[in-house]
């Protein structure tokens, strides 16, 4: 029970937590069934090269999808570089600069620019009119990005796309099994990428795919996932190995059997976080969109540095501290990253979102009582800001060291743990 400052464990009290916590722990399903399967494709000595466990898969994930054509991938990356060069794009490809770097670095990893554009500035979506705003006489496509299950505006977007005659495709890595008012997300545009990562509600512990409506350009992706072979010894086009393995589609069929679980436990974990956060000033949890069906996997906060008198960073080092490794999201935005903010560009949305948005552990990994002990931090730090900004920016010194390394080293007291992140600021997404 955490009642003032004294108590947080960046202050040496108790951490809330004997080990830590993480964003993003891996729903695993029936441990028999995938044993199982394994055992199945052991016995048959077929482990890769488009076996009946990927076929399968590619079934259900189409099915679900409401496509008439899947092709799985060993991971989201690979997929949407083989969407990209089978869509035919050239020069320069739009993309929103809230995203995760795989988008923006598929695109330059075939060859082409990403033009990077803006986004809405609650949603955090893609902005239809500054996408529309970046066109030029290069541009062929457009790559949208659904956020936390949310979909993009994809109405908006097939206009813009259309009056330009640009390519229109969609990263919907953390989309699977999320809905349009009316129909699921994978049939847009020209087609649609999901990841299979092993953070996602569905995982095959690491893989992807390219879902679409569109015959021709299936065939070329299929062929181009498999070095371009289009029959026993023809080799029709250039391609690369991206195949899904049996094992991955062992734990993809097993991850689908177990997803309505997932869901409820993810619903769950959101209403408990609800209640609990509800009236906390400065701190909003991000809502689902009502109009659009979702797993909920994805717990974001919106830090209010003004009215929560805390920074968000500082947030985070109190929350690490309890080992609760809370992470940034999409921090610090694409444009900032090493490989593209010498190209100049300034996106205000952008930069105040990965400013302000902090995501919180949920999934089957994640206990009720847990979610109650997380949410007690947090308010223990809204009723005490004052306080806890005060302490932490002593020395000043530390509390930069803390906001530029993303560790929870503000404040840091002999003997109390620091808990160790499970990768940088941008992995827990995956591709």
């Amino acid at each position: 029970m955490k009642s003032g400052p004294d108590d947080l464990a960046i202050f040496g009290g108790t951490p809330a937590f004997d080990r830590p916590r993480y964003v993003g722990l891996p729903n695993i399903g029936d441990r028999d069934q995938l044993f199982a399967l394994l055992g199945e494709a052991l016995d048959r000595r077929w482990l890769s090269n488009g076996g009946p466990l990927v076929r399968e898969f590619e079934r259900q994930v189409a099915d679900l999808a409401g496509v008439r054509h899947c092709v799985a991938t060993c991971n989201a990356t690979a997929a949407l570089e083989l969407a990209i060069r089978a869509a035919g794009l050239t020069g320069e490809v739009i993309v929103p600069a809230f995203t995760f770097p795989a988008t923006v670095h598929a695109v330059r990893w075939m060859g082409l620019t990403p033009v990077l554009c803006d986004v809405d500035p609650d949603s955090g979506l893609i902005d239809p009119a500054s996408a529309a705003a970046r066109i030029g006489p290069r541009t062929s496509g457009i790559i949208g990005v659904h956020l936390w299950g949310r979909p993009c505006p994809v109405t908006e977007l097939t206009r813009v796309a259309r009056r330009h005659g640009l390519a229109l495709l969609f990263d919907a890595a953390q989309a699977f099994g999320s809905a349009y008012p009316g129909r699921p997300v994978g049939g847009a545009g020209l087609a649609e990428v999901f990841s299979f990562h092993a953070t996602k509600l569905v995982n095959a512990f690491e893989g992807g795919a390219v879902v679409t409506d569109d015959g021709a350009l299936a065939a070329r992706v299929r062929a181009m996932h498999n070095f371009g072979i289009v029959g026993e010894d023809e080799v029709a086009l250039t391609g690369t190995n991206a195949k899904m393995s049996e094992a991955a589609a062992a734990m993809g069929l097993v991850s689908l059997r177990g997803m309505p679980d997932f869901v409820a436990r993810n619903r769950g974990n959101h209403r408990r976080y609800l209640a609990a956060l509800t009236g906390v000033p400065g701190v909003e949890l991000l809502d689902p969109d009502p109009a659009a069906r979702h797993g909920q996997h994805y717990v974001v906060l919106r830090v209010d540095r003004e009215r929560l008198g805390v920074h968000r960073d500082d947030l985070m080092a109190v929350l690490r501290a309890e080992n609760v490794v809370a992470r940034r999201y999409f921090y610090p935005g694409c444009h900032r990253m090493a490989p593209y903010r010498s190209d100049g560009w300034s996106f205000p949305h952008a930069d105040a979102l990965a400013d302000a948005l902090l995501t919180l552990p949920t999934g089957t990994a994640v206990e009720a009582a847990e979610i109650d002990r997380i949410a007690e931090v947090v308010r223990v730090v809204a009723a005490h800001a004052p306080v806890v900004a005060a302490r932490l920016a002593r020395p000043a010194e530390q509390a930069a060291v803390a906001r530029r390394s993303g560790a929870a080293r503000a404040g840091h007291q002999p003997g109390v743990p620091l808990p160790v992140a499970a990768g940088d600021e941008v992995a827990e997404r995956g591709q």
